[in-house]
């Protein structure tokens, strides 16, 4: 889709026959879900081509689905319209959908006895899905959309580091009650708290590696710190307010730069 690669993990066959084995009439139904969660990941995937970022294809696992992005946008308020966008086509769904229901079954006197008993019930069942799918995602349980939004209006005061770092502290508390209720409500809660946690710890570490900053006694630490106190102009290091280098006047009047030219 959008010449995107969409792929179905083998582990879906396990959902499948589950349903099957539980309520095989809900087949249906289970389907025509995960039919709306590929649209909630295209709407991720083509909010994140605006941005000039592609995607490497698209995986459906019993859990939800899996946009792999070719990289993260830099921007959080960019990680806000991609985070935002996956709800906001389920938000579109459900409301197509009701608008569907109340023509066929509210408005148009008659026209709902040409249409089978169970589609009414259907429908709604339908429309529940996405609000739930909307509601569920929108938990600040990092790394799913809600902790991506929240990570995304932390890193705008905080800078992305700090920001990730309390949105995954945040998304394992939400991964504990997630554990919690799946005793209660539905076994796959519990595979999605796993990979809240597993898929959380793992983006941290990759953050950290990109924004954290180096040891102090690092080449990398030496040199930024030297380029704060030199500077570089037509292939020579000038030390700071040198001549090519600026500074104030008097810096000027330094008569040569003080390392040798610069080597590849």
């Amino acid at each position: 889709m959008f010449g995107v690669g969409v792929y179905v993990h083998w582990t879906f066959a396990l959902l499948v026959g589950y349903v099957l084995l539980v309520s095989p009439a809900s087949l249906a139904l289970v389907f025509a879900a995960f039919g709306c969660v590929l649209l909630h990941e295209f709407g991720h995937v083509l909010a994140a081509r605006r941005y000039g970022i592609g995607t490497h294809d698209v995986t459906m696992l019993p859990i939800g689905g899996v946009a792999r992005l070719e990289r993260l946008p830099d921007d959080p308020r960019q990680e806000l319209v991609v985070a935002l966008a996956g709800p906001a086509v389920n938000v579109a769904i459900a409301a197509l959908l009701s608008l569907v229901f109340f023509v066929a079954f509210g408005i148009l006197p008659g026209f709902g006895a040409a249409v089978p008993g169970g589609a009414a019930l259907t429908l709604m069942q339908l429309i529940a899905v996405n609000l739930v799918l909307v509601i569920f995602n929108l938990l600040p349980a990092f790394p799913m959309d809600g902790g991506r939004v929240f990570r995304a209006l932390l890193a705008l005061r905080k800078g992305m580091l700090p920001a990730t770092e309390i949105a995954v502290k945040v998304g394992k508390f939400c991964a504990l009650l997630m554990a919690v209720a799946a005793f209660f409500w539905n076994p796959f809660l519990l595979l999605i708290a796993g990979f809240v946690v597993l898929a959380g710890q793992a983006e941290l570490m990759h953050t950290r590696a990109r924004f954290a900053p180096p040891p102090a006694n690092s080449v990398e630490e030496f040199l930024r710190r030297a380029m704060g106190a030199f500077a570089v102009r037509d292939g020579f290091v000038y030390r700071e307010g040198s001549p090519g280098g600026g500074g104030t006047e008097e810096g000027r009047r330094e008569p040569k730069p003080v390392r040798g030219r610069v080597v590849d």
